[in-house]
């Protein structure tokens, strides 16, 4: 962990630059290679820790720019998966949906080489990024396992392979997305915690889990089971109302905390960024708080996302100036 009071960080995507949104588009019509895909990959990834450094985040992502919808690009990764049709996510957002036709399993390491990539690029540490078991089972058809149980399971199994070898390549944050935790709080979210223990099980890494938007208040306080380190979390996008949420039972984990809305082409401004950090040290410890956007902020324009970034950063510096 570092020793920076209220260190700055990300969720995990951010926009891909036109000329690699087009590159993407010519592979998938075959007039370009894989490799020639990937090396704009690889240069886009640079380009985006070059804005990290450059915005003076503390904790840095690799951007995901290698990848397309959180979990179509591990099914496309993984053993036991085939794509069905697109699927409408939210507004005019589409996603390919996985379907499971057979048993589940990694064929080789995921995201490590990206990883190992991205970190050799700067001194700052590069947290490793995962989509979760619950999710990835919640946002694929299951045509294969008997039970939502046993293919939960299985892909944690899974997941959890791919967090031993990020640190074991050198990882020290590890971010495990859960965004479909809260889908079904009365049914099963038992479930969601067994699957996040066996991905965190015997990992020395600082652990996240990311949970954007949804019902929190409906797995509060039963969320602060989860065995990760840091709970991710929205607040701006509610005007931090859950911090009400919060006050009792206190929040006990550390808090990734939102401070800037990722749905809105608005960038907020210093002093609003300021006092929802101020508010939101009047519920929990300074030393369990790390600043970040509500989400990722893929959905932005490049020049929208680095606005939002850098008063993300001045804001926080002001606060921490104050303490």
């Amino acid at each position: 962990m570092p020793e920076i009071v209220l260190p700055t960080t990300t969720v995990g995507s951010f926009p891909k630059p036109p000329y690699l949104l087009e590159a993407r588009r010519k592979f998938l019509r075959n007039q370009i290679s894989r490799e020639e895909l990937a090396e704009l990959e690889r240069q886009a990834t640079r380009e985006w820790i070059l804005r990290q450094e450059e915005v003076g985040l503390d904790i840095f992502v690799d951007g995901e720019q290698y990848r397309g919808d959180m979990v179509a690009f591990f099914a496309d990764e993984m053993e036991g998966f085939a794509i069905a049709g697109l699927v409408r996510s939210y507004g005019n957002r589409y996603y390919p949906k996985p379907v499971v036709v057979g048993p589940v399993g990694r064929k080789k390491p995921i995201t490590v080489e990206w990883w190992e990539y991205a970190q050799s690029l700067t001194g700052k540490p590069v947290k490793g990024m995962l989509t979760g078991p619950y999710t990835i089972a919640e946002w694929s058809f299951n045509e294969y396992y008997p039970t939502r149980r046993e293919l939960v399971l299985e892909l944690a199994r899974a997941i959890h392979e791919e967090a031993v070898d990020l640190e074991r390549a050198g990882a020290k944050f590890i971010q495990i997305d859960e965004p479909a935790i809260h889908t079904r709080p009365e049914e099963d979210f038992r479930l969601a915690v067994e699957a996040m223990e066996i991905v965190t099980d015997g990992l020395s890494a600082y652990t996240i889990t990311h949970i954007c938007y949804g019902d929190v208040p409906k797995i509060y306080p039963d969320m602060l089971s989860l065995p990760v380190r840091q709970i991710d979390l929205a607040l701006k996008n509610e005007n931090f109302a859950l911090l009400e949420v919060f006050r009792n039972p206190r929040f006990t984990k550390d808090i990734g905390l939102g401070v800037v809305d990722v749905h809105t082409h608005r960038v907020e401004s210093e002093e609003e960024v300021v006092e929802g950090i101020r508010r939101s040290l009047e519920v929990f410890e300074v030393s369990q708080v790390y600043i970040s956007p509500d989400c990722g902020l893929k959905t932005r324009t490049i020049e929208e996302a680095m606005r939002k970034l850098r008063v993300m950063v001045s804001a926080t510096q002001r606060v921490r100036a104050e303490l």
